[in-house]
């Protein structure tokens, strides 16, 4: 059984993965980095969401000498011009600081119309084999940005987007439902085949 490494020290995300490829009939060793605490955090110094999941997936396939899986998400709102994007996590300076960046957000968007509040959260996933090779792939997840938060479930902007098609938010949805139309499901779902054909 081919081992896996997936960059993350979030279990739901190493569950979610796990059960797309169960679900794709792929039986792999799927770990966390957890498994190599040698290994240090990457620095996310990419400019684009693509490029910081590569950056994670080759580090920890040389290091580990198995494929790796990585990913990086944000959201993206039209009229701010794909921002807060590749600084979602530390949009109000501090990295990690859901209330605040949620706040500055709603405070920057505060006299824009529903219309234009347009958004999607975008996830790059990609794999990396110990030789070099890689493959990237995208999932989005469009919808619009309300005035205020609502919900209590998910984390960093889900109280404020609205799937489009959906009257509650992301963070008004159940877990199974969010990861069913969720950026990073989707993301994960389209490198089904990509796993399938670099690591069998």
């Amino acid at each position: 059984m081919t081992r896996l490494i997936l960059a993350t020290r979030n279990a739901g995300k190493i569950t979610e993965l796990h059960a797309i490829l169960a679900d794709a009939g792929l039986s792999h060793d799927l770990v966390g980095a957890d498994a190599y605490p040698d290994i240090p955090d990457v620095k996310e110094t990419g400019v684009t969401f693509a490029e910081n999941a590569l950056l994670k997936a080759h580090t920890l396939a040389r290091a580990t000498g198995h494929p790796a899986i990585a990913d990086d998400s944000g959201l993206c709102v039209d009229v701010l011009g794909g921002a807060p994007g590749i600084f979602s996590a530390r949009w109000a300076g501090a990295h990690g600081d859901d209330k605040a960046n949620l706040d500055l957000l709603l405070a920057q968007l505060a006299d824009i119309d529903d219309p234009h509040r347009t958004a999607y959260f975008a996830c790059a996933a990609a794999l990396a084999l110990p030789d070099g090779t890689e493959r990237v792939v995208e999932g989005r997840l469009p919808g619009t940005l309300r005035h205020t938060p609502s919900g209590t479930n998910g984390f960093g902007y889900d109280p404020v987007l609205q799937p489009n098609g959906e009257s509650r938010t992301c963070a008004e949805l159940t877990a199974a439902e969010k990861n069913a139309i969720s950026h990073r499901g989707k993301a994960f779902r389209a490198l089904v085949p990509v796993v399938r054909e670099l690591v069998g």
